[in-house]
C-alpha cells in the first residue's frame, strides 16, 4: 500500500475517539478521515468514505452491535479492513468478531506503538490479535472438546442476562428442547450442575460478560 492509511474511528465515546485520533495521527503514515458514534453510522461511512481501515468498538450503548456492523461493512465489495478495538476479551465477543470477518482484535489498553503497528498490519491484509486474544483462540483449538461453541456461549450469555429457557428460545429462534440440550452440554463442559454455577464458572473463565 502506498501513501497514507485512511482510518475511520467507530466508538460512542467522544473522549475515546479524540484520544485515538491524537495517538494515530502522530504517525506520519496514518490519517483519521472520519468518525462514527454509532455502529449504523460506521456502516454508512465505511461504504461512502475513502477508508482503508475501520477501528470498531463492540458496544455502542444501543442499536447495532460492533460485530454486526463489521459483518455489514465487509459484505460490500471493496470494503475496508475492520480492526476491533474494545475493552472486552471474552470468548463471546472474540468469536463474534472473528466470525464477522474482523482483520484483528485489540484491547483498548494496547500501547500506542502496537496499535499503530496493528493498523498497518490490517491495512496490508494480515491479521492482528492482542496476545491475550490469540492465547484464548489457541486454547480453544488445543481442547476443542471442552470449549463452548459459539451457540452455547450465546445461550449462556442470555442465561446470565436473566432470560428463561422460553425467552432464550424466542430470542435465538430455537426450540425449548434445543435450548435445554445446549444447557446440558454447557453443564458437562464446565463441570457444573446448575444455571447459576454455569454462569459463575463461565464468567470466571472469561467466556461471557456479566
Amino acid at each position: 500500500m502506498t501513501g497514507r492509511i485512511r482510518l475511520l474511528l467507530a466508538d460512542d465515546h467522544p473522549v475515546v475517539r479524540a484520544g485515538l485520533r491524537a495517538v494515530l495521527e502522530a504517525e506520519p503514515d496514518l490519517e483519521v478521515v472520519a468518525e462514527a458514534d454509532t455502529a449504523e453510522r460506521a456502516v454508512s461511512l465505511a461504504g461512502s468514505s475513502d477508508v482503508d481501515v475501520v477501528l470498531m468498538d463492540l458496544q455502542f450503548g444501543s442499536g447495532m452491535h460492533g460485530a454486526a456492523a463489521t459483518e455489514a461493512i465487509l459484505a460490500a465489495p471493496g470494503a475496508p479492513r475492520v480492526l476491533v478495538l474494545t475493552t472486552y476479551d471474552t470468548d463471546a465477543d472474540i468469536l463474534a468478531a472473528v466470525e464477522a470477518g474482523a482483520a484483528g482484535y485489540l484491547l483498548k489498553d494496547t500501547p500506542p506503538e502496537e496499535l499503530a503497528a496493528a493498523v498497518r498490519t490490517a491495512a496490508a491484509g494480515s491479521s492482528a490479535l492482542a496476545p491475550s486474544v490469540a492465547n484464548r483462540l489457541m486454547r480453544r483449538m488445543r481442547v476443542p472438546g471442552t470449549a463452548l461453541s459459539k451457540r452455547e456461549i450465546e445461550v449462556l450469555q442470555l442465561v446470565a442476562d436473566g432470560l428463561s429457557n422460553q425467552e432464550i428460545s424466542k430470542r435465538l429462534f430455537l426450540s425449548q428442547a434445543t435450548v435445554k440440550s445446549h444447557l446440558v452440554h454447557i453443564f458437562g463442559k464446565l463441570g457444573v450442575d446448575s444455571r447459576t454455577a454455569a454462569v459463575a464458572a463461565a464468567t470466571q473463565r472469561g467466556l461471557i460478560r456479566r
